[in-house]
């Protein structure tokens, strides 16, 4: 599912943006929200997997988790909200639906849907291939703001390169006894790194930083 770059209808856009949970200084009007669950259904459908059996039914007005902004001190340059609703089937049954939705005016950047305890997100890999682990991309900005090549991350790990490009690209699971290596040839506190990466930080490891 790729749905980067496609345009949100102003329709949408409303329900998207009509939040009467939270304070205005004036209370905004009411929107149709019957529009929000075939813009969902859409996106299901284009699920291989999907059974089309199972339908977005209703929805809820959505609460912002993020909002666009230019002040000053909460430059956001998208939106994020989240639409709670519920996904039904023909046969009758019903289960708890959540679909979280980030655009940036028109157009829309993301989506993932919760459905009961199923995460349903973009995938970032080819079809058939594994997800690489999101601590990479953690892993890609610490070196990168730091200047540290994976040379001389290997160096100072005494890890092979392959290990460190294993982990830098999201397909070598972080163990904790690695995290904790590269958080102390890193200056990163090791326990803070743990939890990013989720997993338990290793006793003993250093945090401090790297000499230079």
């Amino acid at each position: 599912m790729n749905v980067a770059g496609r345009t949100l209808t102003p329709a949408v856009q409303k329900a998207l943006t009509y939040w009467p949970g939270i304070t205005h200084t004036q209370r905004p009007k009411p929107v149709d929200l019957a529009v929000l669950p075939p813009f969902f259904n859409d996106l299901l459908a284009e699920l291989p997997w999907w059974n089309s059996n199972w339908q977005v039914t209703q929805v809820e007005a959505a609460y912002p988790r993020e909002v666009a902004s230019n002040h000053d001190r909460q430059k956001n340059a998208f939106t994020e909200v989240s639409v709670p609703g519920t996904l039904g089937s023909r046969a009758g049954q019903t289960l708890p639906f959540l679909g979280r939705v980030r655009f940036e005016g028109s157009r829309l950047l993301r989506f993932q849907a919760k459905i009961a305890d199923t995460i349903i997100g973009p995938a970032l890999a080819k079809a058939g291939a594994p997800e690489p682990h999101p601590f990479g991309a953690v892993l890609c900005k610490l070196m990168d703001n730091r200047g540290v090549s994976v040379k001389e991350l290997a160096l100072r790990t005494a890890r092979a390169m392959s290990t460190i490009n294993a982990a830098r690209t999201g397909w070598h699971n972080p163990h904790p006894v690695l995290v904790g290596e590269i958080a102390g040839a890193l200056g990163v506190p090791a326990a803070d790194l743990a939890a990013i990466a989720g997993v338990d930080a290793p006793p003993g490891v250093p945090g401090d930083e790297w000499p230079t």
